[in-house]
């Protein structure tokens, strides 16, 4: 090429490539490492609650109730819009609430309005992670880290971030063709490329191919606007560059990318929109060519002039990415939409919503496989810890990635949990399509829309395969597989309650899951079995068999920790009773639901008595270890277990049996026997603020604090209603009507 050859050679560190396989800290691993510190219910009053904030009312349970409430309040605080991961579990729970008159009431929708709105779907459909920053891939999950799975890279600037970074190194090693190497300036490296075509190449290393599925390239540049850089390698085998060993990706800027992340001190429960560099993923493991062991790289920037590049870091990455993103989102711009009505919103999100369950249908095949099948490098399902005949321990290096919230465990494969939430998914879109269909005069696009019924045909499809694939008939129960078709069961009570929950399991499976939970069932071989599922109190066990063998690869100490005190080894987490009590509200009843919700409360106001949760943990190790702010423990609660908002929300969805919808609501209540009537206050849905009262004779009475814009379709349990409100027009169980300011009563005619 003309151009002369620099060997760096700077005085200082050595800048080999950071290959070590460090054993990750037990703190740096800590489920949602994300330590929301502003969450230390000490330094929040739960009796302070302000007085527009909703009630629940029950005559004759009002302290109760007056601590179902307490709880809401206490976990509604740092709640709303988070990342993806929570995007099925936060709106349902955040907009509701009535909050303030005029703009304030109208806030919490403004945020989820915007933060859905931004949520980050790249070229290929995928919806971005947007947790903080870390060593794996940009668009996913902030570990593993390379430096666990053995890969290669160079950090001349680090993340920031706590537990997620390498050593800092220098250039010495590399050379740069047709360019001048700088400082390392703040961002990182500088680097001048002073003719056209310039290239970079790393010092030489050696790395099996598989360690590093991803190439990521952190870093500014100017000049390259139209340029087409690439990345290509040499291997053992092949120990000069060629075409056949060359990827292709777009140029960065030198203005910063905008992008938002959960930092990894919480913000308070807000997003970091601090923008950042831009953060290249370059899918090296789709070529045939990255194979074996690779021994250099170099980066080709393609620049027709004179340009300056500034690499912050170069480095290879796992396969971090969620699978379940993109079913969340779908969920969460449905629920926004059900609840605010808000169609200028529905009209800007529908294509990104479509684009986003087309990813999800190609990329993990699903109208072939009719599951999540996950064959992202890591995310075969396998386990990254193996036991051998003889007992010992087998580290398999790559293998186990997470992609869900339960970040230690190798769900992938044939996804299981992902499969239920896939299931959900197609229902909530079949749903939201065909009423588009019915309004044309809602002005949203159609050209691109999916057929209702199609994905009605499809989620039963599914439904049919996941209930025989994913049962495992000798423990009555859900486990998931993987790509080698083996069933892994560790009693996994999040997975079995969330898929009665869901509808995805058939009710003789919801039985036995029921049994199995509530202790009627013993599951020969569980560690936990019978009242010891409830031994944290405030919900089961997420698991109830002792897990030393299913991880990613570098949790590979598990039994260094004592069962029950690690959340996903016999842990528990407090937002997960939620689902707990809504299956036992449909397979058990009310009265079951409700015997265990004061449970619950008892649990609470014991904590709160004693100073809240923190303090009354940390007076006996014997009650459990919380886990959060990058600490490990057992029991999930506060700071990024943002989720225990969900368990007050069993007295709006489950015992008052209430849904919002785009045309107004469904609502089928079940009380409990010594209930004479229920009532929430301040539900805000479409234009009005609501108070809805069940009564134990059948009777709905709504009050509404202004006349609605619209007709509202009110659809009540089955059988024939009847009312006295105006205008209004009854069909069964189904009534349209515009509502009035004040109060209306519904009532079954007998």
């Amino acid at each position: 090429m003309g151009c002369k050859n620099i060997v760096m050679g700077l005085r200082g560190h050595k800048s080999q490539a950071y290959l070590r396989n460090f054993s990750f800290g037990l703190a740096a691993l800590c489920l949602l490492a994300i330590g929301f510190s502003g969450a230390q219910e000490a330094a929040r009053k739960t009796t302070d609650v302000p007085e527009d904030f909703p009630r629940f009312i029950v005559p004759g349970h009002e302290k109760a109730m007056q601590s179902l409430r307490a709880l809401f309040w206490l976990h509604f605080q740092p709640a709303g819009p988070l990342i993806p991961l929570w995007d099925e579990w936060m709106p349902m729970s955040t907009l509701w609430p009535a909050r303030g008159p005029g703009a304030g009431l109208e806030a919490m929708r403004g945020r989820w309005a915007s933060a859905l709105a931004g949520r980050i779907i790249n070229a290929e459909g995928y919806v971005h992670t947007q947790q903080h920053d870390g060593l794996a891939h940009a668009e996913g999950w902030p570990f593993p880290l390379w430096t666990q799975a053995g890969g290669v890279g160079w950090h001349f600037r680090g993340t920031g971030v706590v537990g997620y970074d390498a050593p800092l190194v220098t250039p010495e090693g590399w050379q740069v063709t047709c360019g001048k190497a700088g400082e390392v300036n703040k961002k990182g490296w500088v680097i001048e490329l002073t003719e056209p075509k310039a290239i970079v190449q790393t010092p030489a290393f050696e790395m099996p191919a598989p360690n590093g599925p991803w190439l990521r390239l952190n870093w500014w540049a100017e000049g390259l606007e139209r340029a087409n850089c690439y990345v290509e390698w040499t291997t053992k085998e092949k120990r000069g560059f060629g075409l056949d060993r060359r990827f292709y990706f777009p140029p960065a800027t030198a203005a910063r990318d905008a992008h938002a992340a959960l930092p990894m001190g919480g913000g308070g429960g807000q997003m970091d929109l601090t923008p950042v560099e831009t953060r290249t993923m370059i899918p090296v493991h789709r070529l045939p060519g990255w194979t074996g062991t690779i021994t250099g790289l170099r980066l080709g920037f393609d620049n027709p002039g004179p340009a300056r590049v500034v690499i912050k870091s170069f480095h290879t990455a796992c396969d971090s990415r969620h699978s379940i993103n993109n079913p969340n989102f779908i969920r969460g711009v449905y629920d926004y939409f059900a609840w605010s009505g808000d169609l200028p919103f529905l009209r800007n999100q529908i294509a990104r919503v479509r684009t986003a369950m087309r990813f999800t249908m190609r990329e993990f095949d699903t109208r072939r496989r009719n599951c999540i099948y996950t064959t992202w490098p890591g995310h075969e399902g396998r386990s990254g810890v193996r036991r051998s005949a003889d007992g010992r321990k087998e580290i398999v290096r790559g293998e186990g990635i997470g992609g869900n919230y339960w970040d230690l465990l190798p769900f992938g494969g044939e996804d299981a949990l992902a499969t239920v939430y896939y299931y959900d998914t197609l229902l909530d879109l079949a749903d939201l399509e065909e009423r588009i269909t019915a309004h044309p005069e809602w002005g949203v696009a159609t050209a691109d829309a999916f057929a209702a019924a199609d994905l009605r045909r499809h989620a039963q499809t599914v439904k049919g395969y996941g209930t025989k694939r994913f049962w495992n008939r000798a423990s009555g129960r859900f486990g998931t597989v993987d790509l080698d078709g083996v069933l892994h069961d560790y009693g996994w009570t999040f997975l079995n309650n969330e898929a009665v929950y869901y509808d995805f399991a058939t009710d003789t499976q919801a039985r036995s899951i029921r049994d199995w939970i509530s202790g009627r069932r013993i599951v020969e071989g569980d560690t936990a079995t019978g009242t010891d599922i409830y031994h944290w109190r405030f919900g089961p066990r997420a698991s109830t068999r002792r897990n030393l063998d299913y991880y990613f690869w570098a949790w590979s100490n598990p039994e260094s920790i004592p069962w029950g005190y690690q959340v996903q080894d016999g842990g528990a987490v407090l937002g997960f009773s939620y689902h707990d009590l809504m299956c036992r509200l449909k397979v058990d009843g009310p009265n079951d639901a409700w015997k265990r919700l004061q449970e619950i409360l008892v649990w609470f106001d014991e904590t709160q008595a004693e100073g809240g949760y923190r303090a009354y943990y940390g007076k006996d190790p014997a009650r459990g270890t919380m886990q959060g702010g990058n600490v490990p423990g057992g029991l999930g609660l506060d700071r990024e277990f943002f989720e225990s908002i969900l368990v007050p929300q069993v007295m709006l969805y489950g015992f008052l049996g209430f849904e919002p919808t785009p045309s107004g609501f469904k609502i089928h209540p079940r009380l409990p026997a010594d209930w004479p009537e229920a009532t929430i206050t301040r539900l805000h849905l479409h234009d009005v603020v609501m108070e809805l009262t069940a009564r134990a004779d059948g009777t709905i009475v709504v009050r509404a604090d202004r006349a609605s814009d619209l007709p509202v379709v009110i659809e009540l349990p089955k059988g024939n209603w009847r009312t006295q409100a105006p205008g209004a027009q009854v069909d069964g169980n189904r009534i349209t009507l515009r509502l009035p300011a004040g109060l209306i009563e519904l009532s079954p005619t007998r």
